[in-house]
């Protein structure tokens, strides 16, 4: 953001914390701190509003996170344990524990694997459908409310820098090692 663009926005608690280094560490470029300490406050603001939809629902941030994925994974709704805790970024010991919580409130089911008689999959049940279903278009509605304020624009540019981050760090620092 260039300092005309700031200069038109009020300052915000990180702008007080990159005043305070630029007055004690005036030889330090904060810059990057600005943009992580944004990123990681507007995330933490986030969380704090996704969590009163799911509580809602009576529902933790992870519980809805295993439903959406069963559920975006399409017909059957079913996927492996690994492919599961793969794209939530679960170490498999979190993953059993969580499974077995959702199971025992009827969320999922676990069932055999077709294509290997050793091996479960993980599956919505009828009642963890309903539930997503509801959830899910909560989530969303939650979701634009949150960016309500942002015009089209300012969350098009938002979303392409975001990616742009995402993108390099995903590069340099995978969240799956080999």
């Amino acid at each position: 953001m260039s300092d005309t663009e700031k200069s038109n926005l009020p300052d915000d608690a990180v702008d007080r914390i990159l005043d305070q280094w630029h007055c004690e560490r005036p030889d330090l470029d904060v810059s990057a701190m600005g943009v992580l300490g944004r990123l990681a406050r507007t995330g933490a603001l986030v969380q704090k509003q996704l969590t009163i939809v799911f509580a809602d629902y009576e529902l933790s941030h992870w519980e809805f996170d295993v439903l959406a994925t069963l559920r975006r994974s399409g017909q059957p709704y079913r996927l492996s344990p690994t492919a599961l805790f793969s794209s939530l970024m679960l170490s498999s010991g979190t993953m059993t524990r969580q499974l077995q919580q959702l199971e025992n409130r009827g969320l999922i089911e676990r069932v055999p694997n077709p294509a290997d008689a050793r091996s479960m999959l993980v599956q919505l049940s009828t009642s963890g459908f309903s539930m997503i279903e509801k959830v899910v278009a909560a989530h969303v509605e939650n979701q634009h409310r949150i960016l309500q304020g942002l015009d089209a624009d300012a969350c098009r540019q938002l979303d392409s820098g975001l990616r742009q981050l995402l993108l390099l760090l995903e590069s340099r620092f995978p969240l799956h090692q080999p």
